[in-house]
């Protein structure tokens, strides 16, 4: 849509309407590549399931003794480099980033110019470059996952959700096979509880486009452990402000933990004349995500109040993730990597504690 909608074929724009249903959640079989190997071989995927279970100790330790998990030290095979024990671990930064729409780039979908996704596409690449050390793990909170009480996936393996319809066969046979950690599952569980805020396990749920979309960018290897977590129905943005103020010492145990939303997501207005609508919201959000602390916290509460708030998000919880980012950044200020669009409406990412 955007400046390209009036030329757009009715087709393409029922599909828009259609790629994010939010009830939607079919796992589908995996792909071939993905098949049981011969009786004595191992995977990659299993080495790495092995990996995450070595970092599991670490954190568990690490959690134990008040320390940081693996301090000092990168255990796992994604690290780069020898391991250097003397060094401390420096804090991870926060992000929330832009997923785009259904599985795009790796499907030809139609959403968005070629200039647009390819701009999306480079800022989700380097997003690997953004830690300045390898994490030990990655904890991503998807706008595609809802649940009564803040719930983590627990398997060692998860399985692919493909969330969307209507779309090309290769849309479901896109893979990105991250080992999952239970350990680190169950230590975000515990920081959670530890906070008072009830919390889920599920192991038989994967990973949604909102996380494996931009993290198959990021990381193609699918070679960093993986939680997902999901948002609390209701959508209460203090909820989940402290919901990330909870998980914040995640961020000195090596673990990256990364919202996965949108800053504009309103499905039937996708065209130009939603272009001041979502630039209205932007530049309150860029403004606002960027305050101090304290400030930001209670600004980000009342985001309904905001200028075009609800044309932009008639429903929150493509916004709900930059709630718990913005609560694991602690008193880091955001910065604003990202500015782009998607059918010429405005997009913004957001980065703490670089």
């Amino acid at each position: 849509m955007g400046g390209e909608g009036p030329t757009r074929p009715a087709p393409l724009a029922c599909r828009v309407r259609r790629f994010h249903n939010e009830t939607l959640m079919s796992t589908l079989p995996s792909s071939p590549t993905d098949a049981p190997p011969p009786a004595g071989t191992s995977t990659r995927r299993q080495a790495l399931v092995a990996g995450a279970g070595l970092l599991g100790a670490s954190v568990a330790v690490g959690a134990a003794t008040g320390g940081s998990a693996g301090a000092g030290k990168d255990t796992h095979p994604h690290a780069h480099g020898p391991s250097t024990p003397s060094r401390a671990r420096r804090r991870l930064p926060v992000v929330f980033l832009p997923h785009g729409g259904g599985p795009w780039p790796f499907v030809e979908t139609g959403i968005g110019s070629p200039r647009e996704q390819d701009e999306m596409a480079a800022y989700l690449r380097s997003l690997s470059a953004l830690p300045h050390e390898s994490p030990q793990a990655i904890l991503v909170i998807s706008a595609h996952w809802e649940e009564p009480v803040p719930t983590v996936t627990t398997s060692a393996a998860p399985p692919m959700v493909y969330d969307y319809y209507g779309f090309p066969p290769a849309s479901y046979e896109i893979t990105w096979p991250a080992p999952g950690s239970p350990a680190v599952a169950a230590r975000v569980r515990a920081l959670l509880e530890g906070a008072g805020i009830a919390a889920g396990a599920d192991p038989a749920r994967g990973f949604d486009h909102g996380a494996f979309v931009p993290l198959k960018l990021a990381y193609p290897a699918a070679d960093v452990p993986t939680v997902q977590l999901s948002l609390k129905r209701g959508l209460d943005p203090a909820e989940h402000l402290a919901i990330g103020r909870a998980l914040a010492p995640l961020r000195d145990e090596g673990v990256f933990i990364v919202g996965s939303g949108m800053t504009y997501h309103n499905l039937r207005a996708f065209g130009p004349a939603a272009t001041p609508v979502a630039a209205a919201f932007d530049a309150w959000l860029r403004e606002n995500a960027s305050q101090p602390q304290a400030e930001r916290d209670r600004r980000l509460t009342a985001w309904a109040t905001a200028p075009a708030a609800r044309q932009a998000h008639p429903r929150e919880e493509h916004l709900l993730p930059l709630m718990v980012a913005a609560g694991a950044a602690g008193d880091d200020r955001a910065t604003i990597p990202y500015q782009g669009t998607i059918f010429g409406l405005q997009l913004s990412a957001y980065h703490f504690g670089v």
